[in-house]
This record gives structure tokens, C-alpha cells and sequence, in this order.
């Protein structure tokens, strides 16, 4: 746990305070229970350095939304003018590229491949059969069962639907 607060308090600490809006208690708040929950979950502690930190980060953004969602600490605020639109934010779409590279890592090499060729590529089933040299129906079992071991890797990492 020692080693996991070393390599990762840090930047989990800058990441949090940027959630919270620069408030440096609520960072705190976000920061500890990241951790608690790393603790109550040794799992974690197993993964390699990249993927345990995606999880960290993952587990301190939904507290950051729980927190601001909750009654509690979410004050009424009264303006003339309407919300401006969220603006997507860089560091969540690095954290899901980290959690969806960790996954992808896990899967074998046939799977990763033909979810290569269909997806990130855009070959048809066709193509792609013609690129491996296996029948069709081959790409479309692989390509479903590849699916399905990526949402469960992913869903290890904390991610659901």
C-alpha cells in the first residue's frame, strides 16, 4: 500500500484537485477514499504501475461525481444567465485510452487482432476474413467473443455500462 501511495499520490492528488475545482479539502477527501478503497481492494495493489493507476484515477473521478451529485455538498446556485456546456476534458479521454490499452493487452493475439481490423481499422468481414485467410464466420465468432472478453477485462477495471 506504501508502494501504491509513493509511485501514485502525486499525481492522483493533481488530479483530484483539478475534479474538485482546485477546493483542496474536497482533493483530500477524493484523494483518501481513492485509497481506502485501493486498500479494501488488494487487487490493485497486484496490477502493474500503468493499470493501477488508470484505476486510481477512475475510482477518484466517480467519487468526484458522486460527491458533486450529492445533495449534501452541491449548494443551489442562482445566475440570469444559462450553464455553459461542458467541454470534454483531455485527461479523462487518456485515462479511458490507458484502461482500454490495459484491456486489450489481456486479450489474445487473435482476438486483439481481429478487433484491430474491424474496429480501429473499419474492414468489413469480408476483408478482414480475406486479410487473416479464414472463412467469415471465423472473423464474426472471434470478433464476438473478443467483444466479450474486452467488457469483462474492462469491467475488472471498473468500468460498467
Amino acid at each position: 500500500m506504501q508502494l501504491l501511495h509513493d509511485q501514485h499520490a502525486s499525481a492522483l492528488w493533481s488530479y483530484a484537485l483539478r475534479l474538485t475545482g482546485g477546493d483542496r479539502s474536497r482533493a483530500e477527501d477524493v484523494v483518501q477514499e481513492t485509497l481506502l478503497r485501493a486498500w479494501r481492494h488488494p487487487k490493485v495493489l497486484d496490477q502493474s504501475q500503468r493499470s493501477a493507476r488508470a484505476w486510481l484515477f477512475t475510482v477518484a473521478r466517480r467519487i468526484a461525481i458522486d460527491d458533486w451529485r450529492s445533495a449534501a455538498t452541491h449548494a443551489e446556485v442562482v445566475t440570469d444567465a444559462p450553464p455553459e456546456p461542458p467541454t470534454a476534458d483531455e485527461t479523462d479521454r487518456a485515462v479511458q485510452g490507458w484502461l482500454v490499452a490495459d484491456a486489450l493487452a489481456e486479450l489474445s493475439a487473435r482476438h486483439r487482432e481481429v478487433l484491430a481490423l474491424c474496429f480501429y481499422q473499419g474492414m468489413s468481414v469480408a476483408d478482414a476474413a480475406n486479410q487473416l485467410g479464414v472463412p467469415e464466420g471465423t472473423v464474426k465468432s472471434r470478433t464476438h467473443y473478443a467483444l466479450r472478453a474486452l467488457r469483462l477485462a474492462l469491467e475488472e477495471r471498473g468500468v460498467t455500462r
